[in-house]
């Protein structure tokens, strides 16, 4: 799996890190995403898909391999 995350569209919602913080973490002065594990251990793998549903920008990207 490869995650990238459009930063653009992100609207610091940050669903991504309730779901997956283990993943995503957010900036503090404005609330975008930080991409933090571009290629999550295996057991992350499910969280990352939920946060990328739930994302209400479709800011999530995910490649599966």
């Amino acid at each position: 799996m490869k995650i990238t995350v459009d930063e653009e569209k992100c609207c610091a919602a940050g669903q991504c890190v309730l779901v997956a913080p283990e993943v995503f973490d957010q900036r503090d002065e404005d609330g975008i995403v930080v991409l933090l594990e571009p290629k999550p251990a295996a057991e992350q793998h499910a969280a990352a898909r939920e946060a990328a549903q739930v994302c209400p920008a479709a800011a999530i990207l995910i490649e599966e391999d």
